[in-house]
């Protein structure tokens, strides 16, 4: 079944927490205030922001509340999220779906990722779920983004994202057989 505006719902949530780390593989730890989102980079001062398709990273709070129900004592940030939202279902969303998240437009650019080895985050939390439940974007333009902020689907993408290299779809989706 297709995903369209109807089957999209809710298309509209909340910044729970927002969340950067200097090094690649480790936690990141939540922002007291706003952070910057630059266009075709990513989260400054962040460690994964750059020229590349996973610049932004999300995780819904509800991903992290199943990992607390199996006993993991994890919060925002352990998965190494960029951002935690709440109350929009991130991956019910297609790739290339536009999205507003307090000041920067994000364009999804990939659902999920390999881990080819486990992460310290695996290490310390048991169990990493991003993986399965993660989601990354482009950033479009630039702008703040601050805990409680909306997020906000703006134009619900057709499955493709032009700046998603070929061979990250691929290694997907020979992960997933």
């Amino acid at each position: 079944m297709a995903v369209t505006a109807e089957t999209a719902a809710p298309a509209r949530g909340r910044v729970r927490s927002v969340n950067v780390s200097k090094r690649k593989g480790t936690r990141k730890t939540p922002c007291s205030g706003p952070v910057d989102i630059e266009a075709r980079k990513g989260v400054a001062e962040d460690a994964h922001a750059g020229d590349w398709h996973r610049q932004v990273s999300l995780l819904a709070w509800e991903s992290i509340e199943k990992a607390r129900a199996l006993g993991l004592d994890v919060a925002e940030g352990d998965f190494a999220e960029n951002v935690t939202t709440e109350g929009i279902d991130l991956l019910a969303l297609p790739l290339g779906t536009r999205v507003r998240v307090g000041g920067a437009l994000l364009e999804l650019s990939q659902i999920g990722k390999v881990c080819h080895t486990k992460c310290a985050i695996y290490h310390l939390a048991g169990d990493c779920i991003f993986p399965r439940e993660g989601v990354f974007f482009v950033a479009l333009e630039s702008g703040s983004v601050s805990a409680g902020d909306a997020v906000e689907v703006v134009a619900l993408g057709d499955g493709t994202c032009a700046h998603t290299p070929p061979q990250a779809l691929a290694e997907l989706a020979a992960s997933q057989r």
